[in-house]
């Protein structure tokens, strides 16, 4: 494998690929994107492609310090996150990563660090790494990854050099999963409800997400005008667990954007529940535009609600009676 196999993020690579080649790699890196799209990736292919023994400015994938690495043990080569039944990356082990960036490079290459994710450092850790980002351990490089950069200190931010990364192209991530055994169908299915993540496209299980999106379909499907003892049941049904009524607020997310797209395109190119295109089509038609955007819009503040621990049945109950409410 090397650089130009990873899936996805040309100009990114490229970025990156430019700098080693000359010699102008930045001391800090911060990768920010969606879950699952390929950031973690892509810092430790940078990491394989310094050390590479092929010092082709890429990575073989097949020499010691690529296989160290890829196993995760390679001295000059740390990967810092919370600690197991820890909840935060802590200032200790900010320091200790400082200490480790100062000593001699055992390979003779750069050090490198990659913070994963950088928002769960505390406040105290985020000060420590401020010092570092300032004084640069001489042949090191920070990598911070985060979903997005709006749990960092600004002036941690302003330290680094900013890589974007987006969802991979739906046809491109299929293309990948086919590849890999999988057969097309189920390929396009989960390259379409990952969200362009190659991430969560190899982890879903498919038979299960879609008995789970037919159950969810037919409790939004029968939601009708005025139907306020169905969105109590509903809501009552779907609010079990946190982590059950999160998963189905990320796939009432994508019904409500498919319900949306079809109202404007009148057609299913790109709606992500392909499989459901005919029921798409038959809701969007009863919904206008406005009503669309109102209810995509409260489903994704109803999934910040739950992320903030308030009453799950009652921030679905609230969400279903709109529901009920706009038909």
């Amino acid at each position: 494998m090397s650089l130009s196999e990873i899936i996805g993020h040309k100009k990114q690579l490229e970025i990156l690929r430019l700098a080693l080649a000359h010699g102008r790699l930045h001391h800090a890196y911060l990768f920010v994107g969606p879950e699952g799209v390929g950031k973690r990736t892509v810092a430790l292919s940078l990491a394989r492609a310094i050390h590479c023994s092929a010092g082709n400015d890429d990575f073989c994938g097949q020499c010691a310090n690529c296989a160290r690495i890829q196993a995760g043990n390679h001295p000059d080569v740390r990967v810092i996150e919370p600690l197991p039944d820890k909840k935060e990356i802590s200032i200790q082990q900010i320091r200790e990563i400082e200490k480790a960036l100062n000593f001699r490079s055992f390979s003779g290459g750069r050090k490198i660090a990659v913070i994963d994710p950088a928002t769960l450092m505390n406040l105290a850790a985020q000060n420590a790494l401020l010092k570092t980002l300032e004084e640069p351990p001489q042949n090191s490089v920070l990598i911070l990854i985060a979903l997005n950069a709006g749990g960092l200190l600004p002036t941690l931010r302003s330290r680094c050099l900013r890589l974007s990364f987006g969802p991979v192209q739906r046809d491109l991530l299929a293309s990948f999963l086919a590849a890999k055994g999988m057969n097309p169908e189920n390929a396009n299915f989960l390259a379409a409800m990952s969200g362009g993540s190659p991430g969560v496209a190899v982890s879903i299980d498919s038979e299960e997400l879609r008995e789970k999106r037919r159950l969810w379909g037919g409790l939004l499907s029968g939601l009708n005008a005025g139907g306020y003892r169905a969105a109590t049941e509903a809501a009552e049904a779907l609010a079990s667990t946190r982590e059950e009524t999160l998963k189905f607020i990320e796939w009432a997310q994508t019904w409500y954007r498919d319900l949306l797209i079809h109202a404007v395109t009148q057609n299913c190119r790109d709606i992500i529940n392909l499989d459901m295109a005919s029921q798409i089509e038959e809701h969007s038609a009863h919904g206008d535009i406005e009503q669309l955007l109102s209810l995509l819009a409260r489903t994704t503040a109803a999934g910040a609600h739950i992320q903030r621990n308030l009453n799950r049945r009652m921030v679905l109950e609230s969400l279903f009676f709109t529901a009920v409410g706009a038909r």
